[in-house]
């Protein structure tokens, strides 16, 4: 006999709730910040009347881009539990290599090569040397920002045609950046939940945030190769946010990078991903960048000191850390 009406309601219940709450699922809470976002444009283009102007939007599109491309790249290292605070300066060195005025094609491989040093750097130190990822990815952070100053003190020099024209101007009517957008989260979607690869990130970090750190090594993953790799895939993400921002600003800026890393990580756990570990999805983290950049966008249009948009960012990363779950103190 065919369930009742009713008995087909409590059925699906516990899934409607558990797509409100995040709760038993391993994507994490995303239907929340995605409803906090269309509030926000809604009020935006309620309140500011620009902000539905083409020229706003594309700026938008424009201004979420490198954050929505750095924010994937933290996942991959949010996801097995680990943090990565030298990002910031690897958007910032990949620009002072691009404006270098040599050829792009020895250019552009040499930042994707660059970066992949410094996160294999990174992964040895965290998984070899056991330094918290923290205190590596920090001591990192500096090392590279001052090589980044010692190469462009200032900004200037000259980037590639081919980088400009990238990220300039528009594709049958559509701005590049949104094919820059759409091709990142292909890639980033195989990677991470389409390959044994980000299956074995979501048992790293899902051990780690049990306290049964040992289990995935248990069923035959390579921790560490797995977690090196993650810091590789991180910073060369962190690489190609780099790219983007040298075709926008045409120049190579020591200081461009400053504070990316701590907007990516707000931005991954607006998303829902959980800074513990084994949670989270990449449909969220896009949202949680959407948010920030919203949010940035609208305190620009409403004229909000920059020094107010940076404390409300803290106490927004403050907030979403607070009121994740956590077995243990930490992450």
């Amino acid at each position: 006999m065919p369930p009742s009406s009713p008995d087909r309601l409590t059925g699906m219940k516990p899934a409607y709730l558990k797509l409100l709450t995040g709760q038993g699922t391993r994507q994490g809470l995303w239907s929340l910040p995605l409803l906090i976002a269309l509030a926000i444009a809604l009020g935006l283009s309620l309140t500011a009347q620009q902000f539905t102007s083409a020229d706003n939007l594309f700026n938008l599109i424009t201004q979420a881009m490198p954050l929505i491309i750095t924010a994937i790249g933290q996942m991959f290292v949010i996801v097995i539990g680990g943090l990565d605070l030298s990002v910031g300066s690897v958007i910032s060195f990949t620009t002072a290599i691009l404006a270098l005025d040599g050829p792009a094609y020895l250019l552009i491989p040499a930042v994707f090569l660059l970066a992949a040093a410094i996160g294999a750097i990174n992964g040895i130190v965290i998984t070899r040397l056991n330094v918290h990822p923290i205190i590596a990815t920090l001591s990192m952070q500096y090392v590279v920002l001052g090589i980044t100053r010692i190469l462009r003190p200032v900004s200037g020099g000259t980037v590639p045609d081919v980088v400009i024209a990238s990220v300039s101007g528009s594709l049958l009517g559509i701005p590049l950046p949104v094919f820059w957008g759409i091709a990142v989260l292909l890639v980033a979607w195989k990677v991470l939940h389409g390959s044994r690869f980000g299956l074995h990130l979501f048992a790293i970090g899902g051990g780690i945030a049990a306290g049964m750190e040992k289990v995935p090594h248990n069923f035959g993953v390579a921790e560490r190769r797995n977690i090196l790799l993650a810091y590789v895939t991180c910073s060369c993400f962190a690489a190609l946010a780099g790219i983007f921002l040298a075709g926008r600003i045409v120049s190579g800026d020591p200081n461009v990078g400053l504070l990316f890393e701590l907007d990516a990580i707000t931005a991954v756990a607006i998303g829902g991903t959980q800074l513990s570990g084994g949670v989270g999805a990449l449909h969220g983290t896009v949202i949680g960048a959407l948010v920030m950049a919203l949010l940035a966008n609208g305190m620009n249009l409403t004229n909000v000191s920059p020094f107010i948009q940076t404390t409300i960012k803290g106490l927004i990363l403050l907030l979403v850390v607070g009121l994740q779950s956590r077995k243990r103190m930490g992450l």
